[in-house]
């Protein structure tokens, strides 16, 4: 009895031990995802708002809660066409409103009982992303276990949860971007491509199969292709730029086959799954086609099913090739050569046929794939900009992972030389990754792709070690036991080698602590109050002026655009600022801004900012109205594009923050020229007693007309006004960044509000500036600096003409002779500025001057204008002096300027009696009048000088500027 006691004991230890071989990775994987959520978890209360406001962590975030918001209100559509952005026209909003936005929506429809509140829906948007992230390590797995077993699938998955970088920036609570779920469908549908040629190759679809309708041969390797063109539609349905897939499965399926066919194997195999997968995914992404006259890859057009369609084509071509090659006995090695050449051939039909079509494709091959070309524009945006260093950039990634991922590749490709079989998808990670490589040194963002070929083809690397050590780890407890003291060692270097650079101490930064510094995005919060104010004390979009049309504009509605272009209502107005902003006007302040994140407009912003003039400023919004292409126009152009165009599509605000005025400006001029350099340029200032160069900004800066709104207050302009500034300040000027000398910083002030400590650190900056002098008290060297409110926001009115006439001046010379008005503002953060507008007399006295600020506030949202928060302390003073042979005369006069006369452009008279009379000056002494000087521009911000992720990359140079350091105080 005990002997059989003891062999059912031993049965069941074995089995036991069986079944935890079989299954011991299920747990480990379980832990590994709660291990992720966790770590992408840590900040989820700097998230959670007391008022229950969003704060989220980048910039296309917001855009998504504003696609997540709208697809609750009209479940389970996503939005089609936007009109709260890029006005005038509206937008396809194409990768935003796609089925990332229906899957948290669906989750949330299923927490809510199918009324989820505002409150259920951002819980379950911050926490989707971890989530998300979490379930990349299933595919990883699955994969990596192909290629080295179970012991390699884990490897992968300790892999990917260990890394740092772009794909933990962009998948811990916050993130609510589209980013995290491409990696996770882009995995699946690699490990439904891996499975589906395996299979293939197992099951050696061909063709006289398919003209016999033999079903039963075939059905095994259909469903495992279809299920692999569904996966890659998923992939592109949740980011339509996904067809850049497509692109790499057609490079791969052009290798494999040309590969089997020169090894003796047909090519019908795998063109079997070619032709099914991609043809699948031709069908699926035509359903989903919103703009049918686009070819271009970030909306659902034409370019998804067309490109599907011509590589599965390509796949049948390839493979009758394959059999016409072989009925005329013709050279095999000769076979990729053909291909090759067909390749270029259809090429250069489609840039003489189609030549749009061409473009897009080269195009996004340049800019998203392959790390050379010119540099285009994509370069100013931060993420989608090339590291500059690509070998340290990949090791702050991933550590040592992706030197072994290296390895791992060259063990793939070394199976056939060591007698081992070469898969299908073995040549199809290769390629893959290979591709994702290039992607990496493209742009600095497609770092969270390469992640995927390295957790994935580091499995592969251990294996091939595990091989070379000759170990056993699928065994019993036998084989563990016999296991040799070198092969121990073996293993505990790869161990180190793989995650010794991502764990503590040898990692400085490691996954964890960098999850927990996450918080909401610095630049959200900034513009927050601007928004909150923009939305509450300006009419409604549709009511400006009087007009009663916002209830056509509904936030949560459905829009149907002619030809690309939406027709607003009258009373509809759009905002002017830097694209980085664009998604934050439209979700904070439910307004609709010009430019946005899609780069949509970013020319034309970028032209209407760094005009040189009030006049050519007003002809590009006028431009902008009229629908005309104003960026590369002159003004005459202009004049010609305006000329007998009436519209109410008006851009009426303009807003503009420090970081704009700081270290952006460089990637704003960018666009429309002419570049950086011609704005700043080496002057001479003084440190102690010591005089030396350092960059500034020149009067081409000073005259833009960004400059002249932000720093100048709107000084001089005759229809654009101040209504609204923030209450934190920055200083914006020259100093140190992380580029050296910077002739345009900005760097953010403690605490908020017009203080006497901001009044005097103002005082300060001035003096400096008038002496050109570098000021240190802040610790950091800052010279030509100014105290600026954070964020500044603008109206666009017709202005008030000041008219008049100096009386006993007849038949005077206008050279001789100057009119000023000015008058006292007040904001409603305390501070004070003097708003000055000249201008000179005609020979018989008469003058006029417009000014866009009123000394009343009698219009309001009500009468569908602005409730201005920038208001008159008085009343307008008007001066004029009169040189003569027989000296000076000076004038004085005063008047009100009713809003009314404002916003209307209406006449408003003023006399001016003679106050003094003096000898002719000798040209030292001073000939001011009341109201002819303007107090410094004071305000500035909380923000870092760093660029906002997903914004506009700093400037991080003077270009072509020597600069000699300017040390700081000590």
């Amino acid at each position: 009895m005990s002997t059989d006691t003891e062999r059912v004991e031993d049965g069941t230890e074995a089995s036991l031990l069986e079944s935890f071989r079989d299954w011991y990775h299920l747990p480990v994987l379980g832990v590994v995802m709660l291990f992720m959520v966790w770590l992408r978890t840590q900040s989820y209360g700097r998230f959670v708002t007391e008022d229950g406001t969003p704060a989220l962590a980048g910039i296309d975030s917001w855009y998504h809660w504003r696609t997540i918001s709208w697809t609750a209100e009209n479940y389970p559509h996503t939005m089609p066409y936007e009109v709260w952005t890029g006005f005038p026209t509206g937008t396809y909003v194409g990768q935003f409103g796609t089925l990332f936005d229906q899957l948290i929506v669906t989750v949330a429809m299923i927490v809510g009982l199918g009324d989820p509140s505002a409150e259920t829906l951002y819980t379950v948007s911050l926490l989707s992303i971890p989530v998300m992230a979490a379930l990349v390590a299933i595919p990883v797995f699955y994969a990596g276990r192909r290629l080295g077993g179970t012991i390699g699938g884990i490897v992968s998955v300790l892999v990917l949860a260990l890394s740092r970088g772009q794909f933990l920036s962009r998948s811990t609570v916050g993130q609510l971007d589209h980013h995290v779920a491409e990696v996770l469908f882009m995995g699946l549908a690699i490990l439904a491509m891996m499975v589906a040629v395996t299979v293939a190759e197992r099951e050696k679809p061909i063709y006289e199969l398919v003209a016999d309708r033999d079903w039963n041969a075939l059905r095994t390797p259909a469903i495992y292709s279809g299920l692999a063109g569904l996966a890659l539609t998923l992939y592109i349905w949740i980011w339509p730029s996904a067809v850049l897939l497509i692109g790499i499965l057609a490079v791969f399926f052009t290798v494999q086959l040309s590969l089997d066919y020169l090894r003796g194997i047909s090519p019908d195999h795998v063109a079997f799954v070619g032709a099914v997968s991609l043809g699948v995914t031709a069908v699926l992404t035509a359903l989903l086609i919103e703009a049918p006259g686009s070819t271009g890859s970030t909306s659902f057009g034409l370019l998804q099913p067309l490109t599907a369609v011509l590589v599965a084509a390509g796949c049948v071509f390839m493979a009758w090739l394959a059999r016409q090659w072989n009925d005329r006995n013709l050279e095999r090695r000769y076979y990729p050569v053909a291909v090759g050449g067909l390749i270029a051939a259809t090429f250069l039909v489609m840039w003489l046929a189609l030549p749009d079509l061409f473009d897009t494709i080269i195009g996004n091959a340049t800019r998203r794939m392959i790390p050379f070309g010119e540099a285009t524009t994509d370069t100013t945006i931060q993420e989608a900009s090339p590291p500059a260093n690509f070998l340290p950039h990949t090791f702050a990634e991933f550590g040592s992972a992706f030197v072994t991922m290296v390895a791992g590749l060259a063990f793939l490709l070394l199976r056939p030389l060591l007698g081992r079989k070469f898969r299908a998808e073995h040549t199809l990670v290769v390629v893959w990754s290979v591709f994702l490589i290039s992607m990496a040194a493209t742009q600095i963002r497609f770092s969270y792709y390469l992640l995927l070929a390295v957790a994935i083809v580091n499995a592969a690397f251990v294996a091939e070690l595990i091989r070379l050590f000759s170990l056993d780890l699928t065994g019993g407890l036998e084989s563990l036991r016999s296991v040799e003291p070198y092969q121990v060692i073996a293993i505990a270097l790869v161990v180190l080698l793989l995650f010794a650079p991502l764990l503590p101490p040898l990692a400085t930064a490691t996954a964890w602590g960098q999850a927990e510094q996450t918080g909401p995005q610095s630049s959200s919060m900034k513009w927050e109050g601007s928004n909150e104010w923009l939305q509450e004390n300006t009419p409604a979009v549709g009511n400006y002026g009087g007009a009663d049309n916002a209830s056509q504009l509904d936030y949560y509605g459905t829009y149907t655009p002619e030809d690309g272009d939406y027709d607003y209502p009258e009373g509809s107005y759009g905002v002017m600022s830097w694209w980085d902003y664009g998604h934050l006007v439209t979700t904070q302040a439910e307004r609709i801004p010009h430019s946005n994140p899609f780069q949509q407009n970013a020319r034309s912003s970028s032209a209407y900012l760094t005009a040189q003039s009030e006049e050519r400023a007003e002809l590009i919004l006028d431009g902008i109205a009229a629908g005309g292409s104003v960026a590369d126009k002159s003004s005459a152009e202009l004049e010609a594009i305006v000329e007998g165009n009436e519209t109410d599509e008006e851009i009426r605000y303009v807003m503009i923050d420090d970081e704009m005025a700081g270290g952006k400006f460089g990637a704003i001029t960018r666009w429309s020229g002419p570049d950086y350099g011609s704005y700043v340029e080496n002057q001479q200032f003084q440190v102690g007693n010591e005089t030396v160069a350092a960059p500034t900004v020149n009067d081409n800066y000073d005259n833009t007309t960004m400059a002249s709104l932000y720093l100048q207050d709107a000084a001089g302009m005759e229809q654009y006004r101040l209504v609204h500034e923030s209450d934190e300040y920055s200083v914006v000027g020259g100093m140190r960044g992380r580029g050296g000398l910077l002739p345009r910083n900005s760097v953010s002030l403690r605490g908020s509000g017009w203080s006497n400590q901001t009044q005097s650190l103002q005082t300060q900056l001035a003096a400096a500036r008038s002496n050109d002098q570098v000021y240190q008290g802040l610790g950091t060297p800052m010279w030509d600096a100014h105290v600026v409110s954070s964020v500044k926001t603008f109206e666009r009115v017709e202005g008030a003409t000041i008219t008049g006439s100096i009386d006993g001046a007849n038949g005077i010379d206008p050279e001789n002779a100057t009119v000023r008005a000015g008058v006292e503002l007040e904001t409603d953060t305390g501070r004070t500025f003097t708003y000055t507008q000249q201008a000179d007399p005609a020979a018989d006295g008469s003058f006029e001057l417009t000014v866009p600020y009123a000394t009343d506030d009698a219009l309001g949202v009500d009468d569908g204008y602005t409730n201005s928060s920038v208001e008159a302390t008085g009343n307008y003073t008007v001066g004029a002096v009169v040189s003569g042979d027989d000296g000076m005369t000076r004038y004085n006069g005063e008047t009100t300027v009713s809003e009314t006369a404002v916003v209307n452009g209406d006449t408003v008279d003023v006399s001016l009696e003679e106050v003094e009379t003096a000898e002719q000056p000798d040209g030292n002494e001073s000939n001011e009048t009341a109201g002819d000087e303007t107090a410094d521009d004071g305000t500035a911000d909380s923000s870092d000088a760093g660029a906002a992720d997903d914004g506009s990359a700093e400037n991080g140079s003077a270009e072509s500027i020597s600069a000699v350091a300017v040390e700081p105080a000590h």
